[in-house]
């Protein structure tokens, strides 16, 4: 018997148009375009927020972590990048119960608030140099805060956004989830660019570092704003309605779901593993080990991400004709081709331009391989419980292979010597991603499951 307030039919009982249950709530393009565009701005504030950290890594590193060891400083600034990825999952918990008990709105609400206060929280933080051993402590603490909003964010956003989309096309505005989140990186490699651009060297180790976190504030109001706005689900209106919320989505998902959950963690990772190194790793490799100028690599990520996020709704297309399972095996296996020649290209090149190309094309795959998952996370699981079964695989993923990949980049290095040993990691994590996508059937032409 299902763990839920009155009986219902099977949790994985099909609402299509065949199904023995209730015909599946009517969506329209209009309703799906308003919850793809809030869907993807919160997501993309809130991953600015986050993001921010990794691009100021090596200007925060002698601020919070002093060493006489340039080497030492960063390991423990990407270590505490790492940490707060460990509060991720207990975000995902709490938001994905509130989104699958209250419903998706006021879940997706409540991770802008709370990731915005923390964000400008670090901004007003003070460094080692006042208060000692008390400033990582307390740095350790706030990036634990926007891991556990950052653990609500995504898996509410394709949620909500699969939940309002007409079936055939939940890759495409599906697509706008994971172009929120990449897109977040490109904003603040833009604003620290900026921030770099208008002060010299001092002033930005002084204060201007502190900016791009302020700038969270109003990002969040904004976002706020929006999401205030919205409707829930004709999903969760009419569980809500049949009186099909559960009181455990955890437990529920867990004891009746569990390899859809060890699913959503394998491809979370090759997803996540890939992308990490591209998103946070690449900047902090390009500047410290290869020597280009911070104003350089923080214009070049920005731009050359944001041109990739343009990529990102045709790999959604092309999802929803040919499926998530062929683009996902595409977007693997050009990742294990290219990997170490794209870090044999950055090794070599003393050219920004020839950077940009292989950042270009490196997160353009990273959408490959983006973009199909989200939609396939919703489609593995009953609405009853799909918020908190998405975001605990995804965020158990993202720990494993997300917040860890650029401390585990540069650990390799160190420990290595070898500029290329990062490459070897991206094979290891889409291989993963390519056994786990063999346990997967397709589930593009399906309804989601009621």
């Amino acid at each position: 018997m299902t763990n839920v307030e009155r009986p219902i039919r099977p949790a994985g009982a099909a609402d299509g148009p065949d199904a023995t249950g209730p015909t599946p709530p009517s969506r329209s393009p209009e309703m799906a375009r308003r919850a793809a565009i809030a869907g993807g701005v919160g997501t993309l504030i809130e991953y600015y927020d986050f993001a921010v950290y990794g691009f100021l890594a090596v200007i925060i590193a002698p601020l919070f972590f002093p060493s006489d060891s340039p080497g030492v400083s960063i390991l423990a600034t990407l270590a505490v990048f790492g940490v707060a990825y460990v509060a991720r999952p207990l975000g995902g918990i709490f938001f994905g119960r509130l989104g699958d008990r209250k419903g998706r709105r006021s879940a997706l609400v409540a991770t802008v608030v709370c990731m915005g206060i923390a964000c400008g929280i670090l901004g007003l933080l003070p460094t080692h140099s006042s208060v000692g051993v008390l400033a990582p402590i307390l740095l350790v603490m706030v990036r634990l805060a926007q891991g556990f909003s950052a653990g609500g964010e995504v898996g509410g956003a394709a949620t909500y956004i699969a939940e309002s989309a007409p079936p055939k096309r939940r890759g495409f505005f599906g697509s706008f989830t994971p172009v929120g989140s990449t897109l977040g990186f490109a904003v603040a490699a833009a604003v620290v660019g900026l921030i770099a651009l208008l002060t010299t060297d001092e002033q930005m180790e002084s204060w201007g570092w502190r900016i791009p976190f302020l700038l969270a504030l109003p990002l969040a109001y904004v976002c706020l704003r929006v999401r205030l706005k919205l409707e829930d689900t004709p999903e969760f209106e009419e569980m809500a309605e049949k009186h099909e919320v559960v009181k455990s989505p955890l437990f529920d998902v867990v004891r009746n779901n569990p390899t859809s959950v060890l699913k959503v963690i394998g491809i979370a990772i090759a997803m996540n593993g890939s992308g990490y190194i591209g998103l946070t790793y690449f900047s902090v490799y390009l500047i410290n080990d290869l020597g280009f100028s911070k104003d350089a690599v923080y214009w070049t990520s920005a731009i050359c991400i944001a041109l990739a996020c343009a990529t990102f709704p045709i790999s959604g297309m092309m999802t929803d004709r040919f499926g998530r399972r062929p683009v996902l095996l595409f977007g693997y296996l050009a990742f294990i081709v290219i990997a170490l020649p794209a870090f044999m290209i950055l090794g070599a090149t003393g050219s920004i331009v020839v950077v940009g190309l292989v950042y270009f094309v490196y997160m353009t795959l990273n959408g490959v391989v983006q973009v199909p998952a989200f939609p396939l996370f919703t489609e593995l699981f009953p609405r009853t419980t799909r918020y908190t079964g998405v975001s605990l695989g995804f965020n158990i993923g993202t720990i494993a292979a997300g917040g860890t990949a650029p401390y585990v980049a540069a650990q390799l290095v160190e420990t290595t010597g070898s500029s290329m040993s990062p490459a070897y990691w991206v094979v290891g994590v889409c291989v993963i991603g390519a056994l786990t996508l063999l346990t997967v059937r397709e589930t593009s032409r399906d309804a989601l499951p009621a």
